[in-house]
């Protein structure tokens, strides 16, 4: 864009953030923090296609200014964390539910290839899940105990360990988004390969049904935030692809911000899926019925929170403006 069409588009917004700072009225530092975001974006760009011009300067004064009223004026809201549960990361993820329709696309894809995989190739599911825990599960079958994996080692034990070893899965796949988010996949392609081998093993052995009530009462959180891990991973890997109106650098920096956010939301949910894999997939002589409410009540929460709801909080945005 050229710096006049530039300044056109945007100067009369400039006009009125200028004129809100001057003003001796005081306002809302929440709103004020907001315009700033977005005259720094404008700076950014300026910075950018604009370098050394009465443009870039006119914008950098401007944010200097509103820099030092925001930070001498807000005041840390006391409920911030509530404030980013509630209405921040929501408001954030909305913009990713693509990133997410990708991740969940790849997994689902793998776990395909991983149970077809299974069902032609006898050796398949030693090569994913190792010799070791293959036989140990063959002697649990044999002992009419298919299950009995999720009972040998003490709750709170495996609730740590579960919960410790998926973070760490989730910090790699975001990390591994800097890899172009081929490294992303990558671990999309290993979880989905195991799952659907996994599960393709039971279901050889008849133990379908068994197999799902009990997995899937830890599986469908820790499943589901291994994707939206992987979506925070697409989310880093997006500002090196699509900078868009920002430099490279910018855009990145951005991206790596945004999924680290997503990479965090994912944290409360894997202590959950932790806490139900070490004090309650155990229980395996549980009713059907109470393990397809857990199961289904898992299901509801992740869609709500990571689907409806920040639907919800767009469109009343929407409303508001």
């Amino acid at each position: 864009m050229r710096e006049a069409a530039f300044v056109k588009q945007n100067k009369e917004k400039w006009s009125t953030f200028e004129s809100v700072l001057n003003n001796t009225t005081e306002i809302n530092p929440d709103e004020l923090s907001d315009l700033y975001i977005e005259i720094t974006d404008h700076l950014s760009y300026a910075k950018t296609f604009y370098p050394n011009s009465n443009t870039q300067k006119f914008l950098n004064a401007l944010a200097s200014k509103a820099h030092l009223q925001i930070y001498k004026t807000k005041r840390e809201s006391k409920n911030r964390i509530v404030q980013f549960w509630k209405i921040e990361f929501p408001t954030l993820f909305y913009n990713y539910h693509r990133e997410l329709l990708i991740a969940f696309l790849v997994f689902a894809l793998f776990t395909i290839i991983g149970a077809f995989s299974a069902a032609n190739d006898g050796d398949f599911v030693r090569s994913i899940l190792g010799d070791q825990y293959i036989n140990m599960t063959l002697d649990n079958i044999e002992e009419n105990d298919p299950m009995k994996v999720y009972k040998e080692q003490g709750e709170f034990n495996m609730f740590l360990g579960i919960t410790i070893n998926n973070i760490k899965v989730s910090i790699v796949a975001f990390l591994y988004g800097i890899l172009l988010g081929i490294g992303t996949i990558y671990i999309l392609l290993q979880n989905g390969l195991m799952l659907g081998s996994f599960q393709y093993f039971f279901i050889e052995k008849g133990l379908g049904w068994e197999s799902m009530r009990t997995i899937w009462i830890h599986g469908t959180i820790e499943i589901s935030v291994i994707i939206i891990a992987g979506c925070s991973g697409l989310v880093l890997a997006n500002g090196l692809f699509f900078p868009g109106t920002y430099s490279r650098l910018e855009a990145f920096k951005r991206s790596t911000k945004n999924g680290a956010k997503i990479l965090i939301s994912t944290i409360p949910f894997f202590i959950i899926a932790g806490f139900l894999e070490g004090f309650v997939t155990r229980h395996t002589e549980m009713p059907d019925w109470l393990a397809i409410l857990i199961i289904a009540s898992s299901l509801a929460l992740i869609l709500f929170y990571y689907v409806i709801y920040p639907i919800k909080i767009h469109k009343k945005t929407i409303l508001n403006d």
